[in-house]
């Protein structure tokens, strides 16, 4: 029996209950897509409150605001994303470790990071995310799924937008490869 028509895989669908006219392996492969951008998202969510809350230096007050703007944006991404997975009858993240088992955006627990260092992480772990939307993107496309790849355009724009900004930020500023 393959993966797709796993006994396991027929039970938690029936038990979800959420009628689609996608069909199992899309469920399967979208729902799993999903699951490892939404792990992304925290994460990025979570380090750029993280630098927003370390803030220093000079430029504190325009920093601290981008890094606030930016996180509400990130965040606001979350739900969507387990709530799309959970509309095709497939599961979403469940805790902290499912997070920290699929996140490919790394934590940053260092002590002290440079204002242009952690605005020059952020932007580097901006465009990951990026690449990882464009990829769930291409998973969606090959399944017809028109409703996910809709709102992966849109916050792949923001993305790339909060890139920008991280980078014309840094762009020839003293310290910026600390």
């Amino acid at each position: 029996m393959t993966k797709a028509t796993s006994p396991k895989d027929a039970q938690t669908r029936e038990r979800l209950g959420t009628p689609t006219d996608l069909g199992a392996d899309a469920t399967r492969d979208i729902s799993a897509a999903l699951a490892g951008l939404l792990a992304d998202v925290f994460a990025l969510y979570l380090k750029t409150k993280n630098f927003h809350w370390h803030m220093s230096g000079p430029h504190f007050r325009d920093y601290h605001l981008l890094l606030d703007e930016h996180s509400d944006q990130i965040f606001a991404m979350t739900d969507p994303i387990a709530e799309r997975a959970r509309k095709i009858g497939g599961p979403s993240l469940r805790s902290i470790g499912d997070i920290s088992r699929r996140q490919r955006i790394r934590d940053n627990d260092a002590d002290y990071v440079s204002p242009h260092g952690m605005l020059a992480e952020l932007r580097e772990d901006n465009q990951t995310l990026t690449g990882i939307m464009r990829e769930v993107h291409d998973t969606c496309e090959s399944h017809g799924d028109v409703a996910t790849t809709s709102l992966l355009e849109v916050w792949i724009d923001e993305t790339e937008r909060r890139t920008w900004f991280l980078f014309e930020s840094t762009r020839g500023a003293p310290g910026a490869n600390d």
